[in-house]
Formats: C-alpha cells, structure tokens, sequence
C-alpha cells in the first residue's frame, strides 16, 4: 500500500470558527492569525494506492463557484486535484474510487466541474464514489445553518452517475480499511483508519481537523452538535494513545501528521510527523 498526501486547496478561515469558544488568546499561541484574525487552512486528501485500487480521500472546494464564493475563502496559490496526481503518476482516470468524509463544499466540490459548454461533468469519470448513507440523506435535509455547505451542483452529479455507494454501517470498508462514523461536526461523517506501513493512520478530516483542535474543549464553532463533538473526541482519543495511532490533519497548514502523548494535563500531541516518512 502507498499512501500520498495531496494539497487541493490553500485557504483561510477565521480563528474563532476553528477554534469555538476557546479565547483568542490561547489559540493564537497554537496557530498564529493575521491581521485580520484569519488563519491558513489547507484541505490535504490522502491518495491510497493498493492492488488494483487508486483510492481519494475526499477532494477540495473545486472550480465552479463564483470568484465572489471565493474570495471569502481567501483562496491562495494552485487548486486542484489534477497536477498533484499528475506528480504522483495517476490521472484523473486511473481514480478507482473516492471516499467522502462527508459532503461539505470544501471536501466534494472538487469532483465535478463545469465545461466549455456550461454542462456539469465528472472529472474522475471512472471513479465509484462513497458516502455514509446518513451523511447523504442529511446533506438533503439538513439545518438552516449548514444547509449552505451542501450544493446541488455538488451532490446531484454523483447520484446521477450510477457509480455513487452509500455506506450504511461502520466497520470494514476493505481489508486494510475501516471506517467510523461520528455525528458531531455533521451527521455520518466517515473516518477512515487505515492499517499501513506498520501502524494505523487516522484520516481525521473535520472530527479532528487540526493539531491545535486536539484538546477536548477546542471544537470548531461549525460543529452542528458540539457537546457530541467533545464525547465522540474524548473517547476516541484514548483509543487513539492506547493503539498508538497517528492522525493524519486534513486541513492544518501548519503540521500533517502526529502521534498523541499521555500526560498529567490529558492527551496532547506527540511526535510530528510525515507520511512520506512513516512510509519510506
């Protein structure tokens, strides 16, 4: 199994959103803001290579917004998903399959585009794609707050393509693959936990979308359910440092990967590390 770590899109969000109720002035010591309060976000999807299986880890914010859509993002530098699969030998293609963590703009936007034409299309158009069946059918009838992450242009491609899986229950996806199902942040989010390289890699996504957000209180303000993010956090995290898992950030610009430590203050983050160096 190969496993490539792949930058969609370079962004910015405001601190307050990231971090909740925490104070400025804590969070700011653990990720430093600009300005205007903001921080950089990235969105990193994970390419598994296995077998015959070329495997997405969700796959950014896409083209198809207006620049107005965007410059609220504060959208920086290359997006995409083409270039940094051209680097890794793959075309859009030879994608076999996507997994959704969940259905966010930011994390399924980029699977679909708009062409020449003004005509929807797939860029992966071999692809099969994956959701929690929860998951999709909340994206349908949501809450008026998130129900501005979910888009038509986004959701309706997929389910019109015939390819679309909708997972039902947590467990083993593939052999070296298994997927949890929080609610807290969004209903049916799936976290994949992935077996390589001698350990278990935790896709974190938005359950835990940063080192900084590795304390118990310190959950993004977007969390539908944050009470729920925390119970769901806490005692997945003691799994996480009894098994010495590694979680692996989607959406820290700053660090991409560490393993936990048990101290007297709770569990804290541990060893930073890469995936290219877990894996080489």
């Amino acid at each position: 199994m190969k496993l490539t770590t792949i930058e969609a899109d370079n962004w910015k969000m405001d601190g307050g959103v990231a971090f909740g109720v925490v104070p400025k002035s804590l969070w700011t010591k653990a990720y430093p803001e600009d300005e205007n309060n903001l921080i950089r976000i990235t969105t990193r999807c994970l390419l598994i290579q296995s077998g015959d299986r070329n495997i997405l880890i969700d796959v950014g914010m896409g083209d198809k917004r207006e620049e107005k859509y965007y410059s609220y993002k504060y959208r920086s530098g290359d997006s995409g998903l083409e270039k940094p699969l051209e680097m890794a030998g793959l075309s859009p293609a030879g994608v076999t399959d996507i997994l959704f963590t969940h259905l966010h703009d930011d994390h399924v936007g980029g699977a679909t585009r708009y062409n020449d034409s003004g005509e929807i299309e797939e860029i992966f158009p071999n692809a099969r794609y994956w959701c929690s069946e929860a998951q999709w059918e909340w994206s349908k009838n949501s809450n008026k707050r998130e129900a501005a992450a979910f888009f038509k242009d986004n959701l309706e491609p997929l389910e019109k393509s015939g390819r679309l899986n909708l997972i039902k229950n947590e467990g083993k996806w593939l052999p070296d693959i298994e997927l949890r199902i929080f609610n807290g942040h969004t209903r049916g989010q799936l976290i994949p936990l992935i077996k390589a390289c001698g350990t278990t890699i935790v896709f974190a996504a938005d359950f835990i979308p940063a080192m900084a957000n590795i304390p118990i209180p310190w959950v993004p303000s977007v969390d539908i359910e944050p009470l729920l993010s925390i119970r769901e956090k806490e005692a997945f995290l003691q799994e996480a440092v009894d098994n010495d898992y590694i979680l692996l950030f989607e959406h820290d610009y700053l660090h991409e990967a560490c393993r936990l430590a048990k101290t007297e203050k709770g569990i804290v983050a541990g060893e930073e590390l890469k995936i290219n160096q877990i894996c080489n």
